[in-house]
């Protein structure tokens, strides 16, 4: 016999109207009283009656895109745009959920899969757990990640490492032997992917490869901004040997890198190159040479794959990665 409700309600010592708000408002339900309810749903295997689920799902008529600091990065934006762009003309309505917390994050992870509030949700730069993916099969709602990766989930990615080494070959063919990094992530515990420390990592092993190694800011970023790259770039170019290529592990790191050029005289790209990754719209308008991750191409093909698993939920979970490539401009 499939538990209820009521049984959820009375395994984790709640009322029903609380098991109720943390399924639909869970901003609304004190943290460890959240967690605790999600536990009861998890142990007694709690999933809401298909038909009934199936016929809220399709009264709602609803999908959902849930991205971490959606207002702080460029390239959010411009996926969401693709994802606009496929849902046009769908019947769909798109739903934003902004996570701006770890808690933010494992509170939606817990109550969207179960809310009955949407058809289908893309998630946006986040890692989750085997538990937290596992949680939108049990709950038979389709679900895609966009640069990220699960086994039990669709995905659309690329390799934030190859990305790295894609840059750091670029630059060496160009000449260039000192070369600065200058990155950072605005962190979620356990749940971001850190994509410019992934860039990093690719960096580092591909300039080890020609015998060099990267030269590194004596100034620690606190998160991913352009002030924060303007500082890290303003003691890199001041360093006794200043290095002739900086790659910088976004586009928005990359302004703060020209900036800090500027304000120092140092005129780009004949003293000192500048790469940046994403390609961002801002960075044609400005002749900034970058890599390339299709972007908009990466939305829209993650609202295929959602579509197609909400049509047919068995669907294979299949697994896109999106090439990337050098766009030069005039920073290089």
């Amino acid at each position: 016999m499939s538990s209820t409700i009521y049984d959820v309600a009375s395994h984790a010592g709640v009322s029903i109207a609380t098991v109720s708000r943390a399924l639909n408002a869970p901003q609304s339900v004190h943290v460890e009283t959240l967690t605790r309810i999600q536990s009861a749903i998890d142990e007694l295997k709690f999933v809401p009656k298909a038909e009934a689920a199936a016929r809220a799902r399709r009264a709602h008529r609803q999908i959902g895109v849930l991205a971490p600091f959606f207002m702080h990065y460029p390239s959010f934006t411009q996926r969401l745009r693709g994802v606009a762009g496929a849902l046009r003309n769908t019947g769909y309505d798109l739903v934003v959920y902004n996570v701006d917390s770890a808690e933010h994050a494992r509170n939606y992870l817990q109550s969207l899969p179960i809310s009955q509030r949407l058809d289908g949700l893309l998630i946006l730069s986040l890692r989750l757990s085997e538990v937290e993916a596992g949680r939108f099969l049990q709950n038979r709602l389709p679900a895609v990640l966009i640069e990220g990766s699960s086994p039990q989930l669709a995905a659309v990615e690329i390799d934030n490492v190859a990305g790295g080494v894609l840059a750091a070959d670029y630059l060496v063919a160009r000449g260039h032997r000192l070369i600065g990094f200058v990155g950072g992530d605005r962190s979620l515990a356990q749940y971001t992917l850190g994509t410019s420390a992934l860039r990093y990592e690719g960096f580092v092993a591909a300039l080890g490869r020609y015998g060099l190694a990267p030269c590194l800011p004596g100034y620690v970023p606190l998160s991913s901004s352009h002030e924060e790259a303007r500082l890290q770039a303003l003691d890199l170019l001041q360093q006794p040997e200043r290095p002739s290529a900086i790659f910088a592990g976004n586009d928005t790191l990359a302004l703060g890198v020209l900036k800090a050029a500027r304000e120092l005289g140092v005129r780009v790209p004949e003293e000192v190159a500048v790469l940046g990754f994403d390609d961002a719209d801002f960075a044609e308008y400005i002749g900034l040479s970058t890599v390339s991750q299709a972007l908009e191409e990466s939305g829209r093909l993650a609202v295929e794959l959602l579509l197609s698993l909400i049509a047919d939920p068995t669907r294979t979970r299949q697994h896109i990665r999106l090439p990337l490539q050098v766009i030069s401009r005039d920073t290089t």
